[in-house]
């Protein structure tokens, strides 16, 4: 006779009286990253929207929407989480196992959901918004099955997309969010030195990148020393490994002659800021030296080219017609440039504003884009290879202001010659 877990075929224990939802205030608040004025502003911007569009309330379940509108970067490993604002307060709804830290962080007030009973933050939800109103949500973020659940907990809602209007909200950086972004192109450019300095023949792509890491956690905690450090990372590739913007670091180590692609990319309170760069270690072969000033080309007529009242689709066009003249433009992989701000490379992403052929948006003072041309040639043609610039630049009144300092070109990014 086989063993049998006590209970087991029966109904399962009655779960004890445990709460659902928490107000958790563990310790003293840490000091904020933006200003109470800084983020009031955030707030009435979205609650003039709400106005003009009758919206009673909004729940943002996204990591850039949450960050932006309470200076809360989430870990979600699993579990939901939300910010619930209304025409009068704003409310972080977050799980029960981060306990104090959502209280501490964020500007907002919060609501712990606890893990005693199954679908607790929609029950925290109902307990915020109104059960008949019309509720903001981000169709783009909700999946299928949380639109259903939060559809059963607010059966008298009437949801309406509250995506593309926060979007455009956060595409028009405020003078502090100005400050915190040239803080963090300043700490990519020291970054991308300690790239240079680590690169030698035989070297590791992965300690390459551990090198230029290691020396942007410290800047920023030098300079930003109550802030988390979270999420700063380097992509260093070499050789083929360059063929793609997002290619993971690996192991391969660098050989004479190998194109090089460096990718510093600091993160301060979930804003994303950017170096890219093409190098060649010891020399550049005859064949990767048109290719590689092509796409300088491209990045310094792109850079002219960002300016108030530029359309992204004709930037693209523009410098679409440079690739063409040089028989490029096939190798071009991706768009020439896109938002910075609240994103990262697994949340975020502000894509009315990318430098791309059917991106109408029309350039305004406090933007911020990047200008990052690519080609790729493919391997076993000559100049085989990812070739790839990349410069941060805020709009201002009469052009751009650019952030990257870390030399371009040939004559600079010749690593070890």
């Amino acid at each position: 006779m086989s063993a049998r877990p006590t209970g087991a075929g029966g109904p399962p224990p009655p779960l004890p009286d445990r709460p659902r939802l928490l107000v958790l205030e563990n310790g003293e608040k840490a000091p904020p990253t933006f200003s109470r004025e800084e983020m009031e502003r955030r707030l009435s911007r979205l609650r003039g929207w709400m106005r003009e569009t009758a919206v009673d309330a909004c729940l943002f379940t996204s990591i850039h929407n949450v960050n932006y509108f309470a200076d809360y970067v989430y870990c979600s490993f699993g579990r939901h989480y939300g910010l619930v604002v209304d025409h009068d307060a704003h409310t972080l709804v977050n799980a029960n196992l981060d306990y104090g830290r959502p209280w501490r962080r964020s500007r907002a007030d919060t609501l712990a959901y606890t893990d005693w009973h199954a679908d607790n933050f929609f029950v925290a939800v109902r307990s915020l918004c109104p059960a008949r109103g019309r509720i903001g949500v981000e169709i783009d973020h909700l999946t299928c099955a949380a639109r259903g659940k939060l559809e059963a907990a607010l059966p008298g809602a009437r949801f309406v997309d509250a995506s593309d209007a926060t979007m455009r909200i956060r595409m028009i950086k405020s003078r502090e969010e100005q400050a915190l972004i040239r803080d963090g192109a300043a700490i990519a450019d020291l970054g991308g030195a300690a790239c240079v300095e680590a690169i030698a023949e035989n070297a590791p792509e992965h300690e390459v990148a551990l090198h230029a890491t290691r020396a942007m956690w410290r800047e920023i905690a030098r300079r930003y020393p109550d802030c988390e450090l979270m999420d700063t990372w380097t992509w260093f590739q070499s050789g083929i490994n360059t063929d793609g913007a997002h290619n993971p670091v690996t192991t391969r180590r660098v050989a004479r002659g190998d194109v090089l692609s460096l990718n510093c990319f600091p993160m301060i309170s979930g804003y994303y800021h950017a170096l890219e760069r093409t190098l060649f270690f010891d020399h550049v072969p005859d064949e990767a030296l048109a290719p590689w000033e092509v796409n300088c080309a491209v990045h310094r007529r792109g850079i002219q080219l960002i300016r108030p009242g530029a359309r992204c689709r004709d930037i693209a066009h523009a410098l679409n017609a440079i690739y063409d003249e040089h028989g490029l433009l096939d190798y071009r992989t991706f768009g020439y440039g896109h938002s910075f701000g609240t994103l990262c490379h697994y949340y975020g992403r502000e894509a009315g504003l990318e430098l791309r052929e059917d991106v109408e948006t029309v350039l305004e003072p406090g933007m911020v884009v990047s200008m990052e041309p690519m080609i790729t040639v493919p391997e076993g043609r000559p100049g085989a290879g990812g070739y790839r610039e990349h410069d941060m630049l805020i709009v201002t009144e009469d052009g751009a202001e650019n952030l990257t300092r870390f030399p371009f070109g040939p004559e600079h990014n010749v690593v070890g010659a």
